[in-house]
C-alpha cells in the first residue's frame, strides 16, 4: 500500500509543469541536507572540499537544492519524455555525427549531473543506444525508473555478465552505449584512482570496452537552464585511453572532474563516491 502510494505521489509530480516541478525538487534537496545529518555530512564534506581545491564561490544551499532539482528533472523526463526533449538546446552534436561515421559505435558517458536522463534519448531519436544501469533495491521504484526509462530506439540492461555481453554486441554493430562513469563498481570491477584528489573506486568498463572496439568516447552533460528552461547538452570528444588499468581509470576520473566542474551546483555530491565496496581491495595509502 505505502509503495502504491508513493508511486501515486510521484507521477502526480511528474505531471506538474517543469518549474514546479523543479521548486519542488529544490525543497526537498534542502530538506534532506536539513534533516539528514548522514546525506548533510556526505554532500558538505565532499562539495566544500572541491570548492576549496579550485578556489570556487561556496553556493552550499544552492548545490543542496540542484541534488533535489536533479531528481524531479528526472522524473519530469520520465513523465514527459516529448516536452523534456523539445526543451534541450543540444550543441556540438556534429561531434556525435563524425563518431558514428567512424564505424565503431560511440560511447556515452553521462555523470550524475543536470538532468543526465535526457541525453540518452537525445542519441536514441538518431541511433539505437543501450544503456547500462544499476537496477534499484526497493522493487516499486525500479518499477517507476524502467517504466520513465522506456523510450524507442533505448534498451537499457543491468550492470551484470549479461547487461555487459549486449553493450559489446551493440558496439559490433555500431551503435551507441551509455554509461554512468561516477558509480562505484562493485569489488573486482575497478581499481582506486584519484577522483577530486582522493582515492575514489572507479570503474574501468569504459575504458576497456572503448580500447577493445576502437570506439570513440564522448563525456555528455545536459546543464539546467533556467526555472522551467530545460538544459544545455553539449559533447566533449576524450580518450584514447591507456591500456594501463590505473592510469585509463586516473584519465577517466580527470575527464569526470572537468564535467562537474562546467556545473558544480548541479552535481550529486551526497553520493557516496569514496565509499569501499566489498570485496574491493583496500585503497592505497599515503
Amino acid at each position: 500500500m505505502q509503495s502504491l502510494f508513493l508511486k501515486l505521489i510521484l507521477n502526480g509530480i511528474g505531471a506538474l509543469p517543469l518549474a514546479v516541478v523543479q521548486a519542488i525538487g529544490a525543497f526537498l534537496g534542502v530538506f534532506a541536507y536539513l534533516v539528514s545529518s548522514h546525506y548533510r555530512q556526505l554532500f558538505k564534506a565532499h562539495y566544500l572540499a572541491v570548492t576549496s581545491q579550485y578556489h570556487l564561490p561556496i553556493k552550499l544551499w544552492s548545490a543542496a537544492a540542484g541534488s533535489g532539482m536533479l531528481f524531479a528533472d528526472s522524473l519530469w523526463a520520465w513523465k514527459n519524455p516529448k516536452k523534456s526533449l523539445d526543451l534541450v538546446e543540444v550543441l556540438n552534436f556534429d561531434l556525435v555525427v563524425s563518431a558514428f561515421n567512424e564505424g565503431h559505435g560511440l560511447l556515452m558517458l553521462t555523470p550524475h549531473l543536470g538532468c543526465f536522463e535526457v541525453i540518452p534519448r537525445i542519441i536514441a531519436e538518431h541511433y539505437p543506444a543501450t544503456i547500462l544501469y544499476r537496477p534499484a533495491r526497493q522493487t516499486w521504484l525500479n518499477e517507476i525508473v524502467e517504466a520513465g526509462r522506456s523510450y524507442p530506439n533505448l534498451d537499457f540492461v543491468p550492470t551484470n555478465l549479461h547487461g555487459v555481453r549486449q553493450m559489446t554486441r551493440a558496439l559490433t554493430r555500431g551503435e551507441a552505449i551509455g554509461i554512468l562513469p561516477d558509480q562505484v563498481p562493485s569489488g573486482g570491477e575497478g581499481v582506486w584512482s584519484p577522483f577530486f584528489s582522493r582515492p575514489a573506486y572507479t570503474t574501468i568498463l569504459p575504458t576497456r570496452l572503448a580500447n577493445r572496439h576502437q570506439t570513440p568516447v564522448l563525456m555528455f552533460t545536459a546543464v539546467r537552464k533556467k526555472w522551467g528552461a530545460g538544459w544545455l547538452m553539449q559533447a566533449k570528444r576524450i580518450g584514447p585511453f591507456s591500456e594501463e588499468p590505473h592510469i585509463a581509470a586516473r584519465e577517466l576520473n580527470l575527464a569526470i572532474e572537468n564535467a562537474i566542474l562546467r556545473a558544480p551546483e548541479q552535481f550529486l555530491w551526497a553520493y557516496n563516491r569514496y565509499k569501499h565496496p566489498a570485496g574491493a581491495e583496500l585503497p592505497p595509502q599515503d
